[in-house]
C-alpha cells in the first residue's frame, strides 16, 4: 500500500507558544492508523494542522502525493479529507436526512459511492430517525450522524477525533463495528481514541504523542505486547 498521508516534522504554534514539535506519521492507502495520548498533548492540534485549520509553522504534509501544508482548509477538504470532530458539531435544526444531504459530494471516484441509502444501511437507526432534528438525537445517534455526514463526502481519508468519547458501552460497540466494516471496505482512517484494546484490533499503525512530540510509533502487535505503554502515555 502506498502512503496516502505523510506528515514529516510538523511544527505548530499558537502565538509565541509552540505546541507541536517535529510530529511525523504516515497513513497507507486503505490502512487504519491511530493517534494516541492523554488529553492536551497535541492530538487535536495535529489533526487541525493536517486539515489546514491551524497553520503549520514548519515541516510538511503530503496528501495523495501533493504537498498541502500551505493550502486552505477548504482546498484540503475538497481533495478528499473528512473529519468527524470532537463534539460532533451536527446541525441541530436540520433533520437527519438534511444533515446528510448537506455534505453530499464525490471526492473519491469510487464505484460504490456513499449515498443516503448506503449510510442508512450502515446505521439503520439513522433511517428510523431520518425526519428527526439533530437536537432530538441521543449522543450515540449524533455520532452516527457525524460519521455518516463525513462519509457522504466520499472521502479518501476519514478522520475521527475522539471517536467514542462519552458514549454508552453498547453504542461504543456499534461505532467500533462500523469502523471495522469501513476498514473491510478499504476506507483509509485516522482515529483518535483511548480504548487501546479495541484499537489494536482495528488499526495497523499507532503513533503516541506526549507534550507535542512523538514518543512511540509502531504496529498493533508491538503496542498490544506492551501494555506498559498504555499506562505511561495514555493512562489506561
Amino acid at each position: 500500500m502506498s502512503a496516502l498521508l505523510e506528515v514529516k516534522q510538523l511544527q505548530t504554534a499558537y502565538g509565541a507558544s509552540q505546541v507541536l514539535f517535529d510530529i511525523s506519521l504516515a497513513i497507507k492507502e486503505g490502512g487504519v492508523s491511530t493517534l494516541l495520548g492523554r488529553n492536551g498533548m497535541g492530538k487535536t492540534t495535529t489533526v487541525r494542522s493536517i486539515l489546514g485549520l491551524t497553520r503549520a509553522h514548519g515541516g510538511t504534509v503530503h496528501f495523495r502525493g501533493e504537498r498541502i501544508d500551505q493550502l486552505s482548509a477548504d482546498r484540503i477538504a475538497r481533495m478528499g479529507m473528512a473529519v468527524v470532530p470532537e463534539g460532533r458539531m451536527i446541525f441541530p435544526t436540520l433533520s437527519v436526512a438534511e444533515n446528510l444531504r448537506a455534505f453530499a459530494a464525490k471526492r473519491n471516484a469510487s464505484k460504490d459511492p456513499w449515498t443516503l441509502d448506503r449510510v442508512y444501511a450502515l446505521f439503520p437507526r439513522l433511517a428510523e430517525r431520518a425526519r428527526n432534528m439533530g437536537n432530538q438525537l441521543s449522543g450515540g445517534e449524533q455520532q452516527m450522524l457525524a460519521i455518516g455526514r463525513a462519509l457522504m463526502t466520499n472521502p479518501h481519508l476519514l478522520i475521527l477525533d475522539e471517536a467514542t468519547e462519552g458514549l454508552a458501552p453498547l453504542i461504543r460497540e456499534d461505532i467500533w463495528n462500523c469502523l471495522a466494516t469501513l476498514r473491510a471496505q478499504g476506507q483509509s482512517i485516522l482515529v483518535i481514541d483511548k480504548y487501546v484494546q479495541r484499537l489494536v484490533q482495528l488499526a495497523d499503525q499507532h503513533t503516541i504523542i506526549e507534550r507535542g512530540k512523538v514518543v512511540w510509533s509502531g504496529d498493533s502487535a508491538q503496542l498490544g505486547a506492551d501494555p506498559s505503554l498504555w499506562q505511561r502515555y495514555i493512562g489506561v
